[in-house]
């Protein structure tokens, strides 16, 4: 297939094709969420939090409770785990996910090795038992914080808890307007029948997960399909053969790509696609740099932790999706003090159209009114700069 082609396969994957509904309702975001299967939970809140931000992307304008509506309630459709990375997901991948759980519990953590100190873990249990969602400092039991790693000065009672979070034992009710995590046992925040299912194997859960990949993606390299679960390329490999054996996916070759290809037998290949959006750096159209690179012709990073004078594009830059293409870049910034939108950069691809900066004038007025922003502020940084200021400040005079 040609690379236009697989470009609007897996942009259809990913919902861009679907009907937007003029009020989005929970069946809207449950069918959102069965296209990109996962959102990936970041701190990070220049503009929005991260897992807000794919289904505005899909969805438009939507009022955000209907993600805190999934997330909670005794028939909650989302859980937080470590899905892609920290991130929600439906459900019932919790038993899926059981492997991933012993895995983390055999190696005493998932980023760095927790000592084992039951006495502690018994008493946090019962702690959280006795008196519901807790956070860590609700929890702590004074011990003194780490000032060693630079990114996390986490008490040994919040150590503790996230052991215990990865291995099952606990899990997350919530978070506070702090980003804080609550948590609760399994048995408070997950549906019975869940918690009822059976655990698959390990094997039978890597299948699972690249399946579910593979619906999402719509065509992908198998490194791709690993990532998106972040399983070992090897036991995603293992899992896609049997799904090619199935019949699910079938092997097939995009132009310009080295590697070999797979293509979802649900996939769809509409004539065009009409998005017009922005895409948060954590969305699953871009947050595989390297298939990004591949589908799009577009080298992205994220320049957070890169220091001011370094930073090519800025801080908190988002790619601009317009059709079947990425055609410009913006670092943008929720001031909500003033209620505006600032735009300390944009910039525009090479290959651009002629009215990216109409458009992109056009959809940072919805986002701003989305994020309850009056006023869209371009500054001078980025060869589109002045054309999208020009463009905003005519519409601002009509």
């Amino acid at each position: 297939m040609s690379l236009a082609q697989a470009r609007r396969i897996a942009l259809a994957a990913q919902g861009f094709v679907d009907p937007l509904h003029a009020r989005p309702t929970l069946r809207t975001f449950d069918r959102t969420l069965a296209r990109v299967g996962v959102l990936q939970v970041d701190s990070v809140n220049v503009l929005q939090r991260a897992h807000y931000m794919p289904l505005y992307s899909r969805m438009g304008p939507y009022d955000t409770g209907l993600l805190d509506r999934a997330a909670s309630g005794p028939r909650r459709r989302v859980v937080e785990y470590w899905a892609h990375v920290q991130a929600f997901m439906p459900v019932e991948l919790w038993p899926v996910m059981r492997h991933r759980m012993e895995h983390y519990r055999a190696r005493r953590g998932k980023w760095s090795f927790v000592p084992e100190d039951a006495t502690l873990e018994r008493a946090l249990v019962a702690e959280v038992a006795a008196r519901g969602a807790s956070t860590a400092r609700e929890l702590d039991d004074g011990l003194p914080r780490s000032k060693e790693h630079w990114g996390w000065n986490w008490s040994r009672t919040r150590r503790v808890l996230d052991f215990l979070y990865s291995v099952g034992d606990l899990a997350i009710a919530g978070r506070t307007s702090q980003f804080e995590i609550r948590y609760d046992l399994p048995e408070r925040v997950l549906p019975a029948a869940v918690l009822d299912a059976p655990v698959p194997s390990a094997a039978q859960a890597h299948v699972e997960l690249v399946r579910r990949a593979a619906r999402s993606l719509g065509v992908a390299a198998a490194s791709d399909l690993a990532d998106y679960y972040r399983l070992g390329l090897t036991d995603a490999r293992a899992a896609l053969a049997e799904l090619v054996a199935a019949g699910e996916v079938e092997p097939v070759q995009v132009a310009g790509w080295r590697r070999p290809a797979y293509l979802h037998r649900d996939a769809r290949l509409p004539r065009r696609i009409g998005a017009r959006t922005l895409l948060s750096p954590f969305d699953p159209v871009v947050w595989e740099r390297s298939r990004t690179e591949a589908l799009f012709g577009f080298r992205y990073r994220i320049e957070i932790y890169v220091p001011a004078a370094q930073r090519v594009h800025g801080y908190y830059v988002l790619p601009f999706l317009l059709g079947d293409r990425l055609v410009a870049r913006l670092d943008l910034k929720a001031d909500r003090r003033t209620r505006t939108l600032r735009v300390p950069a944009a910039w525009s691809e090479p290959d651009a159209p002629q009215e990216t900066p109409d458009e992109l004038a056009a959809e940072l007025r919805r986002l701003a009114c989305w994020l309850g922003l009056d006023e869209v502020e371009v500054a001078d940084r980025g060869d589109l700069a002045p054309s999208l200021r020009a463009v905003l400040s005519a519409s601002a005079a009509t």
